[in-house]
């Protein structure tokens, strides 16, 4: 995998996976490729909230605070022991994805205000809290520095191979805080990834998508529910890499009650397969993380048109 040179003295001693070294980097933006014209970071608003992308370092850090809230103390996730002291997720990633944030202007935000005081450093001015958000990455941002952070759990080279033409986004890091576990965060969320898409001419989004848990045999209906009823066709259906496949055919078709283990999948999976999501060949369980991941394969193609419709083929639905 090839690393940037600005970042290879930081990144080179600490290559072990969840490496907290990315830290120093405080968030930098690093060797973006320009565009024709700039994307206006506020890409939509509902009443108080707003779904933007972070333009600066104390941002991202605020991302990395909710992420820390999210995963490891409210989930299963164990952190290092440096994000464990920082009271935040991060990882080398961090430094060169944009990072997709709904903000909620009637929420001051405290995240990280208990290890500032552990430190004595005093309050700061109130910001508006960052209450959801995802973690974008270009393929041409990833080509030039180590690749797809979901190439540690999939071979995706063979779909990205045989699309040449096609250009990959790779959605990551995806949570928002539980008391706004609500429809209108998600369509924010989503319609910032619409304007994301449609601005870089995205033709293709993939990701990992995670079940709690790590026990497959205790996911055992949804994940045979995805493997029978929305597997992606050849040519788009990455195969879990070697040491870390997981069968997701754990029940015959025939003892499959779709109605279920649709009940029994995560909203964020469900919410891929409406859009018009198909899923990768096998799982891969994240001990890290406490999860059970899939992987996500959405070409733009074929995203249901009534959804294009709903935010818009410019995304103008929420625009700010």
């Amino acid at each position: 995998m090839l690393t940037s040179p600005q970042i290879t003295s930081f990144v080179r001693p600490f290559r072990k996976k969840g490496s907290a070294a990315i830290a120093f980097l405080r968030g930098a933006n690093v060797d973006r490729a320009p565009v024709q014209r700039p994307l206006d970071p506020t890409l939509g608003r509902i009443g108080s909230l707003e779904v933007r992308l972070a333009t600066t370092p104390r941002e991202i850090r605020a991302a990395q605070r909710l992420r820390y809230k999210v995963f490891y103390e409210a989930g299963r996730a164990l952190p290092h022991t440096a994000s464990a002291l920082a009271r935040r997720d991060f990882d080398e990633y961090d430094a060169i994805c944009d990072h997709l944030l709904v903000l909620d202007h009637a929420a001051p935000s405290n995240l990280g205000e208990p290890a500032r005081k552990l430190r004595g450093i005093p309050a700061r001015t109130a910001h508006p809290a960052v209450v959801g958000t995802y973690r974008l990455l270009r393929q041409e941002v990833a080509e030039r520095h180590f690749g797809f952070y979901t190439q540690a759990e999939y071979d995706i080279a063979p779909i990205i191979t045989a699309h040449p033409t096609k250009r990959f986004l790779e959605l990551g890091r995806s949570c928002v805080l539980e008391a706004y576990r609500t429809k209108r965060t998600v369509e924010l969320l989503w319609h910032g990834i619409w304007a994301y898409v449609l601005h870089h001419r995205i033709d293709v989004m993939l990701g990992c998508a995670s079940m709690e848990g790590t026990d497959p045999d205790a996911l055992a209906l949804p994940l045979s529910f995805l493997h029978h009823h929305a597997a992606a066709a050849e040519g788009w259906r990455a195969r879990a890499v070697p040491g870390r496949y997981v069968p997701m055919d754990r029940l015959p078709a025939s003892r499959v009650d779709a109605k279920v283990a649709l009940h029994a999948l995560p909203p964020l999976i469900k919410g891929y397969l409406r859009l018009g999501a198909r899923f990768g060949d096998g799982a891969v369980v994240d001990t890290q993380f406490g999860t059970t991941d899939v992987l996500v394969v959405l070409p733009v193609s074929a995203i249901s048109p009534r959804y294009v419709t709903h935010f818009g083929a410019d995304a103008g639905r929420h625009a700010a």
